[in-house]
């Protein structure tokens, strides 16, 4: 079991940018794919964005393409969301989690969550 802890969550205005990390215990975080997901009130769980094991293959959500970036550094067990014109839809609490599936998009393949971060975009 890995654990994983999200952060750099806040308040932004639309416009605005904002990265969250999640960092990794563990020896094997090199060996999942890593996932970003968000959820708000009453909502399910969404995709964001997924990385490869090695950070060479990444996929993102439509909602999100063009504006957010994902990366990982396997040497500090660690996953980013660069997050750029932020908009109030963007709102949410977000989420990172391991996977052993490469590319997957689909909660259920996901194994290990953190407890999420609060990103709130006013307008």
């Amino acid at each position: 079991q890995v654990q994983l802890v999200e952060s750099g969550g806040g308040l932004v205005q639309a416009g605005d940018s904002l990265r969250l990390s999640c960092a990794a215990s563990g020896r094997t975080f090199s060996r999942y794919a890593m996932g970003w997901f968000r959820q708000t009130p009453g909502k399910e769980r969404e995709f964001v964005a997924v990385i490869s094991l090695s950070g060479t293959i990444t996929d993102y959500a439509d909602s999100v393409k063009g504006r957010f970036s994902i990366s990982r550094d396997n040497a500090k067990n660690t996953v980013y969301l660069q997050m750029h014109s932020l908009k109030p839809e963007d709102t949410a609490v977000y989420y990172c989690a391991t996977s052993w599936a490469v590319g997957a998009r689909d909660v259920g393949a996901y194994d290990d969550w953190g407890q999420g971060t609060q990103v709130t975009v006013s307008s």
